[in-house]
C-alpha cells in the first residue's frame, strides 16, 4: 500500500512541476461552443479544430445563425479536420437540439449531454468539467495511454473504466487538474510514437521501458 501512495505522489509531483498551469486548448467563448469544439476534435487535433472553428464562430457567433446557415457550408469550413461531413450534420443537430429543447443553454447532466448527436461520454465530461467545474476525469488517447504504460489500468480496458479506475486511484478534487496534465504529458512527453523517455522521471513505473 506504501508503495501504491509513493507511485501516485511522484506522479502527481512530476506532472505539478512539469505541467503546474496547464487547461483546455480548444478555443472557445461561450459555453456551445466548447461542445462543437469537442464533439469536432474526434479523430483529430485541438490545434486543427482551433482553425476552423475561430473562422466558424466568428461568421456565425449565434446559435441561431448556425442553425440557419446551409449543410455545406458547414462542410466547407470544417473541411480541413476530416470526416467533415458527419461531423457537419451533428454539429446542426446539436445546435437543432440545443435551441428547440434547452433554450439555447448546453445542459450540465450527463445523460442530458450525451443523448445530444454526436456526443459521447468523453464529450460530456470534458463539458461537465471545463464549463461547470464537476468534477470529471475525461479519458481521451493520451489519458489512455499513459494510464496503460503506468499501470494505472489494465491494457485492454476501455476509455469508461479507465476513468472509473481513475477516479478511484486519484482524489476528486484533482480529476481535472490531471485530466489537463496527463493530456498535455502525453503530447509534449509519453507520446504514443517515440516518446521522450529521457525527460520523465516516472520511468520506472512505466512498462515501456
Amino acid at each position: 500500500m506504501k508503495n501504491v501512495k509513493n507511485k501516485l505522489d511522484l506522479i502527481q509531483i512530476f506532472l505539478d512541476e512539469e505541467f503546474a498551469n496547464v487547461g483546455c486548448e480548444l478555443h472557445y467563448k461561450k459555453d456551445y461552443e466548447l461542445l462543437i469544439a469537442v464533439m469536432l476534435s474526434a479523430q483529430t487535433t485541438d490545434v486543427a479544430v482551433n482553425g476552423v472553428t475561430d473562422f466558424l464562430f466568428s461568421k456565425y457567433d449565434t446559435l441561431e445563425k448556425l442553425n440557419e446557415v446551409r449543410l455545406e457550408e458547414i462542410e466547407t469550413i470544417i473541411k480541413p479536420i476530416g470526416l467533415y461531413k458527419n461531423k457537419a450534420k451533428r454539429l446542426k443537430e446539436i445546435v437543432a437540439v440545443l435551441l428547440d429543447k434547452y433554450s439555447g443553454k448546453v445542459p450540465s447532466d450527463i445523460k442530458e449531454l450525451t443523448s445530444l448527436p454526436g456526443v459521447g461520454n468523453k464529450t460530456a465530461c470534458v463539458v461537465r468539467a471545463e464549463i461547470f467545474k464537476i468534477p470529471e476525469f475525461p479519458v481521451d488517447t493520451h489519458v489512455s495511454r499513459i494510464s496503460k504504460r503506468l499501470n494505472l489500468c489494465d491494457q485492454k480496458d476501455e476509455p469508461i473504466e479507465i476513468e472509473g479506475k481513475l477516479k478511484k486511484t486519484f482524489e476528486e478534487k484533482n480529476w481535472i487538474k490531471l485530466h489537463h496534465q496527463f493530456i498535455h504529458f502525453g503530447r509534449a512527453i509519453c507520446k504514443a510514437q517515440n516518446p521522450i523517455c529521457e525527460k520523465c522521471r516516472l520511468q520506472e513505473y512505466c512498462n515501456k521501458r
